[in-house]
């Protein structure tokens, strides 16, 4: 039985980030991407080996950076991955392990988004650009999405406008006008703060009127009858759990297809560490229900 309490191991990797990160509603936006990219360089006895790939290569697709991994052996069928960081942080580079291990797990092409960001590009950027490349891929293959945190958010939000495959949603930002009683129980202490989900959802969308829209909340769309089949992770320690598992709740009332995966111990964020087994078990998990959708 789960203690409500992340392990060990998750207590000093949160303690570590906030130390080479700081935080980011006090040291701003750029010195906090220069945190994040040095966090990615962490042993991959933490952050994972980077699988192989047959190719990598950065392109453009509807006018957005993209970088595609083409795994040995990929079979039918692209994933699209939008990774995650508030709409802030995150960009190719530091998901590069991420994108890597999702293509050799999936034995498919992954084609990484490097949509714009805040607080240069504000909502709906970023979801504009998802959009477009999801759509553009799916015009003449089988196409999936999968997103980590504000990834995850857009990833749902797309799969409610483009028709995919599949969702695998990495304990998603939800709703971004309204806070569930996890933003109380894991507040601070926990990597992702109450205080710093505020400051992402102030930069990301900043009129406090379109924070209900469906764009910036998936879980406050009119109608979520038809999308595609969901795998929803969600970190058992993590102010985000219960947007996540209201999600997957309000799919399944609509006759979604959907597995809800709440991980013990976990904090927000451990599926970059790839290196140790909860994120090496679940992205398995999450690789093989994927496949038997596409």
């Amino acid at each position: 039985m789960s203690s409500g309490k992340p392990t060990w191991v998750y207590w000093l990797v949160a303690l570590f980030s906030r130390l080479l990160t700081g935080r980011i509603e006090r040291v701003g936006h750029k010195r906090a991407r220069r945190g994040m990219r040095l966090s990615a360089r962490l042993p991959a006895l933490l952050m994972g080996v980077r699988p192989a790939m047959r190719v990598v290569a950065d392109e453009e697709i509807e006018g957005v950076p993209v970088r595609r991994y083409e795994p040995v052996g990929a079979v039918s069928g692209t994933v699209v991955f939008i990774h995650g960081g508030g709409w802030v942080l995150g960009d190719r580079d530091t998901y590069e392990t991420t994108a890597r291990t999702l293509a050799a797990a999936t034995r498919r092409v992954v084609v990484s988004v490097e949509y714009r960001r805040a607080p240069e590009s504000r909502y709906p950027a970023a979801l504009e650009d998802c959009v477009a490349v999801t759509r553009a891929l799916a015009t003449d293959d089988v196409v999936a999405v999968v997103g980590d945190s504000a990834g995850g958010n857009l990833a749902a939000a797309v799969a409610q406008r483009v028709p995919v495959a599949a969702q695998v949603l990495f304990y998603p930002v939800m709703d971004a006008a309204h806070e569930r009683a996890s933003y109380e129980r894991y507040a601070k202490g926990y990597l992702l703060t109450a205080e710093t989900m505020r400051y992402f959802r102030r930069e990301y969308v900043p009129e406090p009127s379109r924070r209900a829209e469906s764009g910036a909340s998936p879980l406050l769309a009119d109608d979520v009858r038809g999308v595609a089949p969901a795998y929803v992770v969600v970190a058992e320690c993590d102010v985000l759990h219960d947007e996540g598992v209201a999600y997957a709740d309000r799919l399944r009332e609509a006759g979604v297809d959907t597995t809800l995966d709440e991980v013990p111990g976990t904090i927000h964020g451990f599926m970059a560490l790839l290196g140790l087994t909860e994120a090496k078990q679940t992205m398995a998990r999450a690789a093989a229900w994927l496949d038997a959708r596409m």
